[in-house]
């Protein structure tokens, strides 16, 4: 309990829940929690779902994108990165990347 209290008493100019409140910033937990269930475990945890740590960050990196509409930014790097890496620096892929943007 003595930890407790000067844990509080050290971080009081912190604790100004009142003007965070009025300035509308969230104080609590629930924003973070609501992101971590959204993005990850709505999809992590389905029926039969088994992941390797790699496979999982990989899945996490690929649902924010999505969910922060940049997929087609990202599908198009990807596009023009692998036609790159395959055909040289001058290759046609513009159609390519173009295409996928519109998308």
């Amino acid at each position: 309990m003595k930890r407790g209290i000067g844990y509080l008493r050290r971080n009081r100019e912190r604790m100004r829940y009142d003007e965070y409140l009025t300035k509308g910033y969230p104080i609590g937990s629930g924003v973070a929690e609501g992101t971590c269930r959204n993005l990850v475990k709505d999809r992590m945890e389905l029926t039969g779902m088994r992941w390797e740590r790699w496979g999982a960050q990989a899945m996490i990196y690929l649902r924010a994108l999505y969910l922060n509409d940049e997929w087609n930014t990202f599908i198009a790097y990807r596009i023009e990165k692998e036609q790159k890496q395959l055909h040289g620096e001058g290759a046609a892929y513009s159609k390519i990347a173009n295409y996928a943007q519109a998308v």
